[in-house]
């Protein structure tokens, strides 16, 4: 398998502090970029054309049964996020779609990351070589999240997994390295000059016997007798300028520039000296435990529970993209990833179904990356601001939307399903399904036993009812209480401007009388996401 290595010069790992930044670059002719949806990713990947992203780098909520607290660092705002999922079929179920437009918009020279924990992460990986093909699978990244801490009776889990596909076999790399350890340095570059530089041998030859001027002999030595043939490592040659046409030319340049090696046996064949001051460091692997994580003291730390540090995101766009390329994050979160692209001279896109997430976001790139905030059609290819699109309409504005279009937007806010019908929907305005159970959805077709692919929700959905008035009443919640009861639902929500204390104390007493569940929610109540705790 080929690489194509891109014409940009070799970095290090972590860019130096104070090191100039990439020049910002011209808007992209292909899509609009800089910009933030707000919404369900898998509605806007639809909107994207085939093959337009050159990285794409997604660290969707893992499947591991956690709820997070979390306290803005903006706002002090108190939110719940849970990234539960009923079960790991579900929560594959729930990322596949999603996967499956992700590969198709990934150029054939694009890198798709996928981050991950060990809740999930064998079942993540069959499904991505079913989507992007076992063949472009590159590796499997182990990241060391966090510092040691003890487990009952297992090894403490401290690591993420990080898996890197790619559109092709030919795709962006540039290769990062990471400096020396001292244990390295003396173990590898075992040779000290007299001024106390170390280095190493390395060969100057390669196996076979070849024709032309690379089996030629230099200076009386016929590496032909051996069955070798001149082979100048194209990095030495290029850091000693050693441009000469033929072999023997270039040799003829490092042994000049003292960068050859003559051993003391006659007839021996010279050698490359390899400084460690010269040499760029250790090629990047797949175990990174240089970047730390975040901690509760991080400058950088905004709060959002699962944030990853900005060397990480750095990392891994400056070694799968170059300037002006285009980076998607799908579930971009506080905007970790979007951030390092800008510092880096990308294009990006980010898409997060939290109106929370997305001004936090837009706060940190204004405050980071001194961007604009701009309104859609008022930039005029400034290429420094930025855009977020889809934010939750306003109160005022959701008053004055016709009846049936505000039930779907407050149907949907809750990640239900929508009537079709505008009529006859017998007091059902929409249904909520537990992940993985929507009808239509690959989880629930049925096997060919008959059975369902998540059969224990069988059945399993919620009504929702709407009403777009400023204060719903009791006799609203006895009708609803009806459709429940006809319907045989433990749970239903109910979504309007405002209840009365009757309508609360009404569905309170529903609950003492049948145990069944009616959760109020007011219309305030999504705009603010505190409806997530409720339900």
């Amino acid at each position: 398998m080929t690489k194509r290595e891109s014409p940009r010069k070799t970095s290090k790992a972590t860019p130096e502090p104070g090191s100039a930044q990439p020049r910002a670059a011209r808007p992209s002719a292909l899509l609009d970029t800089r910009v933030i949806y707000c919404g369900d990713n898998l509605e806007q990947l639809a909107k994207l054309p085939d093959k337009c992203i050159d990285l794409i780098y997604i660290d969707p909520p893992f499947n591991s049964n956690r709820n997070y607290e979390v306290f803005w660092g903006e706002t002090k705002e108190k939110r719940s996020f849970e990234d539960r999922h009923a079960s790991t079929q579900a929560y594959i179920d729930y990322m596949r779609p999603r996967c499956q437009q992700l590969a198709r918009v990934l150029k054939k020279t694009g890198s798709f990351y996928y981050h991950c924990d060990w809740h999930a992460s064998h079942y993540v990986k069959v499904m991505l070589d079913q989507l992007f093909g076992e063949n472009n699978f590159q590796n499997e990244i182990v990241w060391k999240r966090t510092f040691a801490h003890s487990a009952a009776k297992r090894y403490g889990p401290i690591h993420d997994v990080i898996f890197f596909y790619t559109g092709s076999s030919e795709y962006t790399w540039n290769k990062l390295y990471q400096p020396y350890d001292p244990e390295y340095l003396e173990t590898f570059f075992d040779q000290v000059d007299p001024d106390g530089r170390r280095w190493m041998r390395m060969d100057l030859t390669g196996d076979g016997v070849r024709k032309g001027e690379s089996g030629d002999p230099w200076k009386g030595i016929d590496v032909t007798a051996k069955g070798r043939h001149w082979a100048i490592p194209r990095d030495a040659a290029e850091l000693y300028k050693a441009t000469g046409k033929t072999s023997q030319e270039k040799l003829d340049a490092l042994d000049a520039a003292g960068a050859i090696h003559w051993p003391k046996k006659e007839g021996g064949v010279p050698r490359l000296k390899v400084y460690a001051d010269k040499s760029p460091g250790v090629p990047l692997q797949s175990v990174w435990n240089d970047i730390r994580p975040l901690h509760n003291l991080s400058a950088e730390r905004l709060g959002y529970p699962t944030q990853k540090p900005l060397p990480l995101l750095e990392r891994i766009i400056s070694t799968s993209s170059n300037p002006n390329d285009i980076v998607l994050d799908a579930f971009c979160g506080c905007g970790t990833a979007l951030v390092a692209a800008q510092n880096l001279g990308r294009h990006w896109i980010g898409i997060d179904i939290s109106p929370t997430a997305c001004r936090v976001m837009a706060k940190r790139l204004r405050d980071v990356c001194h961007m604009r905030e701009s309104e859609p059609g008022h930039r005029k290819g400034d290429v420094n601001s930025f855009i977020v699109r889809d934010l939750p309409w306003t109160i005022a504005k959701l008053k004055e939307i016709p009846p049936f279009e505000f039930e779907n937007w407050a149907v949907i806010a809750l990640g239900g399903v929508p009537n079709k019908v505008q009529v006859g929907d017998m007091g059902i305005d929409g249904r909520i399904f537990p992940v993985g159970t929507r009808p239509g959805d690959e989880g629930s077709k049925k096997t060919k036993t008959g059975h369902t692919g998540a059969s224990m929700f069988a059945g399993d959905w919620f009504p929702v009812q709407v009403k777009q008035m400023d204060r719903v009443g009791r006799p609203d919640i006895d009708a609803f209480e009806a459709v429940m009861e006809r319907e045989d639902r433990a749970r239903g929500f109910f979504v309007a401007f405002g209840f009365s204390s009757d309508a609360q104390d009404e569905a309170a007493a529903f609950w003492k009388r049948t145990k069944r569940k009616i959760t109020l929610i007011t219309v305030q109540e999504i705009l603010d996401e505190q409806h997530v705790q409720k339900m």
